[in-house]
Formats: C-alpha cells, structure tokens, sequence
C-alpha cells in the first residue's frame, strides 16, 4: 500500500499492487482548498527576525544574572518581564542609594593617615579585585584621590600664575636689545642726537590749536607703536603733537628712535623726566618716600609669592591680583607723573594721556569736541558693559572696605573708570584741589602700610577725580586685550583705542596670538634695529 500526495497538495491518494505487478487504486481523497497569505507570511517571518535577537540578548543577560536557577517558565518571564518592559530591578535601586549613603557618610571623615592611595585608576581596579576592599573603604580612597587631584591642579595654576606673573614683568631680550642699540647710537650719531622737535617747530609745543597727546613710557618699541598707529589713523596728522616722556636710564635710546624715524607731518617731543625743573622733591615728596621706603620697596621687589599670602581658601583670580599688585612699576614716578600733567605741560589748555599698551585705529580728534560739561576728566567707565569680567569694576573691586576710613569716606557700589586713555581738561583741572588729594591719600594708605589698596595708581586717583570725571562712550576706549582671551573681535575691529592692559602684552610671548596682529601691523620690520634685534621672532 501507498499513499500519494498531490504536488498541490489538494488530493490523497491510496493505492496497493496487484498481480500484474501495477498498483491499484483504493481510494483518493479530495481535500478542501487553502487560502493562503504568503504577504501575511513575510511580514511574520520579518518581525520575528527582528525581535528574536533581542529576546536571545534578554535570555543571555538573565542568564548571567543567575537565570539558571530559575527552573519554569514562571521564574524566567518574571526575570525577563520587567526589562522588556522597561522597568529596573528594585535591588539595583537599593544598591545605588546604599552607595550614595556610604559617599555622604565618607564626605564627613577625615581619610585614616596609615592608607596608601592608588597612583592610578588601573591600580585601583587591581587592588579592588586583590584585595576585596569593601564599599566605605572603596569611597575614602575615592576622595582621597579626588583630593590629590584637586590639590595638584590648584598647585599648577598658581605656578602657572607665579611664571606669568615673572614673564610679564621682565624686559624680553629683543627689547632691552633694542634699548641697548639705540643708546649706543645716540653717543655715536649726529643724527640720533638731533633736535627734537627740529627749532623752527618749538612754538607748536603748546600751540592749543593742535591736539596733544601725551606717553609716559620706558619701552620704545611700544611707543613706536603708539605715534605711529596714531599718524596712520589720523585724517590730519600734521595738526598733532606727541609729548613723549620716559625715564633717565631710558631716554637716549627713545631719543634716537624718534630722531632716526621721523614720524613727519606729526610733531613729536621726547622728554625725560629729569629735564622737568618743576619734578623736585619739594613738589612730589611723597612719591620720593614711597620709591624710598624701605619697607615699600620690599612689597614691591621682594618675595611676591610669600607676599601674596597663599592660603587654601585663595583662588587663583585673587592671587593673580596679588601678584599684580606687587608689580615694581607701580612705584615707578613714571607711573604717576600723569597726576602733575597742568605742572608739566602749563601752556596747554587740553591733552589726551596714553598708555603705552594702546593702539590707536581711528581719528581721536573729536575728543577735543567733546564737552566735558564742567569736569576735568573724559573717561570710560568700566561697571558696564556686555563683558562682565572686563567691564564689572566698582570702588569695592580697588579698595579695602574693612579699613574704617574706607568705609567711611568710599561707596563700594561707585563706578569705576579706566586709565589708558583719558582726555584731560587742564585749564579747568588747575582750579581744583585734584593733586593735593592724591597726594593725601597716598600718605594715608603709607600710613597703613598698604592695607587700604594694593593695586597701583588707579586707586588713588578714583578718589582724586572723584566728582572730576565726565563717562565718555565706550567705543572710544576697549579695555581688557591683556587678559581677556575672548575679546569680541568685531568690538576689537571697531573700537578707536584698544588696550593691552593685563599681563599678556603683544610684545611679549605671553600675549594671545589672536589679538597680537592688531598690535605687530604697526611695528615697522624693515628698520634695522628692529631686525637685528629679532624682536618677536
């Protein structure tokens, strides 16, 4: 007997053999016909080819969780169930807030001074696996090399900070080359020791018609910056004057330069300060003490770093402050001698003082416009504005409010303004009592040996020009070039004065690269000097 299926698979047939050696047929069976959806097949095919890998990875991870001693169905769909669904196991919940309790027990306690902390995180993953360290002991060597961590870093930034400091504050070899040069050449050159100005334009030197600029400066690289920025910005640089002043030791050489390389049709008078008769001990006897005393002088020129008292709740923006407090220029007459400007400069009715870390890149002349509405002093002021590091400066930021008779004479919420680019109303700045105040306040603060301002000659001149200050617009004065890294660039371009006041100087190494080209376009590389002296190369 046989059976016979059909290649459709719609009949059945039995058959058995007979005599003849053929088969017969018993019986054939019909069957009734199949609809079939071969569409429906594919798409049951597709989706179990799609979620059988995942139920294989689930049944795996069970697996290793101790899903072998589940021995139904039951135990298994309650291990799988709830990851198919999402849901996490109670006991890692439990085992996380265990842990975090454990953190916060550990956060109060002092680490045992006898444990040796790993050296890495691949130590201590093998001393974890050698020697089954439980959770608290896990957590305390945890912090204890957070800890170290946190120490090493606060410890690199202030070194980091105590070299900056060291860098800004040292003459870079291609400047003091330069200075070495141009000296040599004025006992040298005729023409390095010309006039300056030639005779013919010496009435021209308080001639009010003309506008004034006044630099008070021992570098004379940047001073070249200055003059020349100023006479290629200028619409008329034939009606400008520079009255340059440096420093005795400094003056042959900033001669020289300026004789060497006119700046024609702009006038420039270089000075020192030991050609003014008026600078006596008689007329500045407390900045005569102040470069004089003793203990003034080791502030300035000792140890900066065990001056500027490291502690552990210092953070690395106040001790930078510190460290630039200390700076020695800070003493320098130089660096106070724009105080005495009506003194030095009696013919002149109005100047502009700058700073020799300043770039000029538009015509100043309409500051000479400006009505300055009674007030000595045309300033910027810097507790306003989109920056908030560079443009957030108030009294409490200069001065020491715990002193009594800061407290009493100062509001710490006043604006402060900037020096570096001020245009000064010297015919009216005669008839206030401006210098003599300085003056007393620099003997105050000498009195309280420096406890009532650290930093600089800005802070007693806030208190001097206070109710003398006219704000002029920001535009005219950007600030903050020297240690604002993320100066606004389209500012930068706009702005008619920028400043490099901070540490990083353009012509230094420490400078940003990204804002040094606004400074280096107005080095002039094909003088001599400047090329065999390799600056900034």
């Amino acid at each position: 007997m046989q059976l016979h299926f059909s290649p459709s698979m719609r009949s059945i047939t039995i058959s058995s053999s007979n005599n003849n050696g053929g088969f017969g047929e018993l019986m054939k069976i019909k069957l009734a016909p199949r609809h079939f959806n071969y569409r429906r097949l594919f798409h049951t095919i597709l989706l179990l080819a799609f979620l059988l890998p995942f139920v294989f990875i689930l049944a795996a991870l069970v697996t290793l969780e101790g899903v072998n001693k589940c021995s139904s169905f039951d135990c298994l769909g309650r291990r799988l169930g709830p990851k198919l669904l999402g849901r996490t196991d109670d006991s890692k919940q439990k085992l996380v807030k265990d842990f975090v309790k454990i953190l916060n027990q550990v956060n109060s306690e002092e680490l045992p001074s006898v444990m040796k902390l790993p050296e890495s995180y691949a130590h201590l993953v093998s001393e974890m696996k050698n020697y089954k360290y439980s959770a608290k002991e896990f957590a305390l060597m945890l912090k204890g090399m957070m800890e170290r961590s946190e120490r090493e870093i606060r410890e690199s930034k202030f070194a980091e900070l105590m070299n900056k400091h060291f860098a800004a504050s040292a003459v870079p070899k291609g400047i003091h080359c330069l200075s070495l040069r141009l000296t040599d050449e004025y006992s040298s050159n005729a023409h390095a020791r010309r006039q300056l100005p030639s005779p013919e334009l010496l009435p021209l030197l308080s001639e009010n018609l003309l506008h004034h600029f006044v630099l008070s400066t021992d570098n004379i690289l940047a001073a070249s910056v200055v003059v020349n920025s100023a006479v290629q910005s200028f619409l008329r640089p034939e009606k400008t004057v520079f009255h340059v002043i440096t420093d005795k030791k400094t003056y042959a050489g900033m001669h020289s330069w300026f004789a060497l390389n006119p700046v024609s049709p702009a006038i420039v008078e270089v000075r020192g300060i030991h050609q003014f008769d008026w600078l006596t001990r008689e007329n500045i006897p407390v900045l005569e003490a102040v470069e004089g005393h003793y203990g003034i002088r080791k502030y300035y020129h000792g140890n900066h770093v065990t001056g500027a008292n490291l502690s552990d709740t210092t953070t690395p923006r106040s001790f930078a402050s510190k460290l630039q407090a200390r700076s020695p220029k800070y003493i320098s007459l130089l660096n106070h001698i724009r105080i005495y400007l009506p003194e030095l400069f009696p013919n002149l009715h109005k100047v502009v003082f700058l700073d020799d870390d300043v770039v000029i890149q538009r015509d100043l002349s309409p500051l000479w416009d400006i009505d300055l509405n009674g007030k000595v002093n045309g300033a910027v002021q810097t507790c306003k504005g989109e920056d908030e590091w560079v443009m957030s400066k108030r009294f409490r930021n200069y001065f020491n409010f715990s002193h009594p008779l800061i407290a009493k004479s100062l509001n710490p919420d006043e604006c402060a303004w900037a020096y570096g680019m001020n245009i000064f109303d010297l015919h009216t700045w005669r008839k206030t009592n401006i210098r003599d105040t300085y003056h007393s306040w620099l003997k105050e603060n000498l009195k309280s040996k420096l406890t009532m301002w650290k930093l600089g000659t800005l802070p007693p001149a806030l208190i001097a020009f206070k109710g003398h200050v006219h704000p002029i617009d920001p535009s005219w004065h950007m600030l903050g070039l020297g240690y604002q890294n993320k100066s606004n660039i389209d500012k930068v371009k706009k702005a008619a004065v920028i400043h490099y006041n901070g540490q990083s100087k353009p012509w230094l190494e420490l400078g940003f690269e990204h804002l040094r080209p606004y400074w280096t376009k107005y080095v002039d590389y094909s003088n001599d000097f400047i090329k065999n002296c390799h600056i900034l190369e």
